[in-house]
């Protein structure tokens, strides 16, 4: 999955299509991403000891990894990744719009 936790990406497709926003997790054996403040779902929570007061509460649900892009770090449009190996030979993941290495997070 090259999408990692910390990056910054654009849905570009569903309900919240055009909007963007920072990954707070992902989930690579679901193959799914959840982006903060987006997807926002509502829960209807029975009280308990660690909610005294019950009520809704509302939380960001997973997005599928393929309905999302990363932002390219220069220009902030959506780019696709590639991946080469660093002066260290590490594997770097490098922004195929500009050819920008993209730090990690």
């Amino acid at each position: 999955m090259k999408i990692r936790k910390g990056d910054t990406v654009q849905v570009i497709s569903g309900a919240n299509k055009g909007k963007q926003g920072t990954v707070l997790r992902v989930e690579p054996e679901k193959n799914r991403v959840v982006i903060e403040g987006l997807n926002m779902r509502k829960r209807h929570m029975k009280p308990s000891q660690t909610n005294p007061e019950g009520g809704i509460v509302e939380f960001e649900a997973p997005i599928h990894a393929s309905n999302v892009m990363l932002l390219d770090p220069a220009s902030g449009e959506p780019t696709r990744l590639r991946s080469q190996a660093g002066e260290d030979g590490r594997r770097e993941r490098v922004a195929a719009k500009s050819g920008r290495v993209i730090p990690r997070a």
